[in-house]
């Protein structure tokens, strides 16, 4: 699979680089990264590259040649679509709670019954089988239970599926992206080195610089209010000055800046006013922010997230004359 341009995210060029080495010798892949750095957007892309294809008019995108689902194969389905790669992008969202019957699919007891165990019209596709001939998107991968690696692992390495205690070919044909959060712990499952060891691995990372952040924020968020650029300049860079905080454990993602953004032209929006004033950024701090950090356990239990937040904005306030401290 040949993915041409990857423009849909600013910056990230070595992670754009290795997915589209990894897409090129047709890779399953998983995008490793924090919270709010593009890793979706960085998927969803790619879907865009996808060449538009001729397929049957199911849900399944069966290849006329090669059909797959139970409708296709008994011939009930006569007409062809042309299916755009976002089409044919197919995503799952990991929790606990998914099965792998939801994923693979299922043996119908009562057609079992009338067509036999084993025949294909006794069994109900899952959700995986609309990736067909596409992307199979697979977010937040380490939230799902062990059951779901192993059934994928089938999958991925034979092309098969044990179901039910039933064995059949599994013959859909895609592509498989993942994303995880390497350093998110609560209700996640460990995954498995077999697992891994059928995917490459991707890493997406903060903006590399000031730069992009400030344009990641003005192409995707909200522009309600005029924010001059010196101002604009120095909130990312309290962000990323955030980031870099030796006390400071869970880091505030793309997000809480493209958050802190929107807020601030908001509170200017409210108080009658067309241009962002530093008050409007220190009103949106706390809400925008406290949430978003984490501090280590050095710090976090003598202070709160909310009180270190507004020392270090007033710090930053007054070393950059930005006199937005006053209000939090």
């Amino acid at each position: 699979m040949e993915i041409k341009e990857l423009n849909q995210i600013l910056g990230q060029k070595d992670a754009k680089e290795q997915l589209q080495s990894a897409l090129l010798c047709n890779r399953h892949v998983i995008l490793i990264g924090p919270p709010g750095v593009g890793k979706t957007t960085l998927a969803k892309n790619v879907a865009m590259n996808l060449p538009e294809m001729t397929l049957n008019d199911c849900e399944f995108h069966c290849d006329p040649k090669k059909p797959l689902c139970p409708q296709c194969i008994s011939g009930k389905t006569k007409k062809t679509k042309k299916f755009s790669g976002v089409e044919r992008f197919i995503r799952v969202q990991g929790s606990p709670d998914l099965t792998a019957e939801d994923l693979l699919g299922d043996i119908d007891p009562i057609k079992a019954l009338q067509f036999g165990p084993k025949s294909i019209e006794a069994f109900t596709p899952g959700k995986i089988f609309k990736a067909n001939n596409g992307i199979l998107f697979f977010d937040e991968l380490n939230r799902c239970p062990e059951k779901i690696q192993n059934s994928l692992l089938q999958v991925l390495e034979e092309g098969k599926a044990t179901l039910g205690g039933y064995t059949m070919d599994f013959p859909a044909n895609f592509i498989f992206i993942g994303t995880m959060n390497p350093e998110e712990t609560a209700a996640t499952e460990k995954l498995a080195d077999v697992f891994m060891d059928r995917f490459d691995s991707v890493h997406v990372t903060y903006p590399e610089t000031q730069q992009i952040e400030e344009e990641v924020v003005k192409t995707k968020g909200l522009n309600i209010a005029e924010w001059p650029k010196d101002m604009l300049t120095l909130t990312v860079a309290f962000i990323r000055e955030l980031r870099m905080h030796k006390d400071v454990m869970k880091k505030p993602s793309v997000r809480a800046t493209l958050g802190l953004y929107e807020r601030a032209q908001a509170n200017a929006k409210l108080d009658g006013r067309k241009k962002v004033e530093p008050e409007d950024v220190a009103k949106a701090v706390i809400s925008v922010l406290s949430h978003r950090i984490e501090l280590k356990p050095s710090i976090k239990y003598l202070q709160t997230n909310e009180d270190f937040l507004r020392q270090e904005f007033k710090r930053f306030s007054n070393e950059h004359k930005l006199d937005g401290g006053d209000y939090l």
